[in-house]
Order: structure tokens, then sequence, then C-alpha cells
């Protein structure tokens, strides 16, 4: 006997896909935080790593660890601004480059330098992993 989809679980998951699919859909310049963070798109993020090194945190809203990393992010913008783009990248709306670099877990960081990926850092582990990193690439 086939069990009937409950309409309103019905109505709720057409919603969300459809406000999924509109935000996707709705192409915007990266923007910058008052901090000087970069907030890169699927459509952006290739052109914004190309040239120079560039820190970038593989976040998610949900992602509790990634909110208690936020703070060490905007310092470092704000320590290397002239030397190094920060930017962020919410892999739920940018799964495409999420899986291009294999994130798994989030937070991930991301050093790039001059478009290549050279350094990968997964966790929220702290300031000093991260500006050591960064240091070793500048």
């Amino acid at each position: 006997m086939s069990e009937q989809p409950d309409p309103e679980l019905e109505r709720l998951r057409k919603r969300k896909l459809m406000e999924l699919k509109q935000s996707m859909a709705t192409y915007t310049e990266p923007s910058h935080t008052p901090q000087g963070i970069l907030h890169l798109s699927t459509q952006d993020f290739d052109e914004t790593v190309s040239k120079g090194v560039t820190l970038v945190d593989f976040h998610a809203e949900w992602c509790g660890p990634c909110k208690m990393m936020a703070p060490v992010v905007d310092q470092l913008a704000q320590e290397y601004a002239g030397r190094a783009k920060v930017a962020k990248v919410d892999v739920d709306m940018n799964i495409e480059v999420a899986m291009r670099y294999r994130v798994q877990g989030v937070p991930t960081f991301g050093i790039f330098k001059d478009g290549q990926l050279v350094h990968r850092v997964v966790g929220g582990v702290g300031y000093q992993p991260l500006k050591a990193a960064l240091d070793t690439f500048l």
C-alpha cells in the first residue's frame, strides 16, 4: 500500500526549492563588508582568486564553528589589507565551488595563490594557524 505524501510538507518543499532557485539565479557583484571581506559566488570566484594571495573561508550560515571563526577572519582581513584578499564562500549557496575544491566540512579555509589552491586548513583552528599559513604564501 502506497503512502500519500503530506500535502503541507510538499507545499513547503516546493516553496523552499523555488526560493533556492531564485536566490541562486540572482547574480550580484562581490560585496565588501566593513572589514574588507569579499563575499564570493560561483560566478566571481575564479576571477577574484586569480591574482595574488586570497584566503577563502568556506562556511555555512548554520555552522557554529564558522560563526566562532568570523572574528578571526575579520581580524585577518584588517591585518592583511593591501597584501592579501580575504573572502567568504557560503557552501550552501555555491555548491559548485565547494564541490570543485572538495569541501567536505565547514569551516574549511583555502589559501589561493594566483588562482591555485596552495594550502587548506579544516576546522575552527583559531588565529595563529591561519596567520602562519598566510605568511608562508606572501
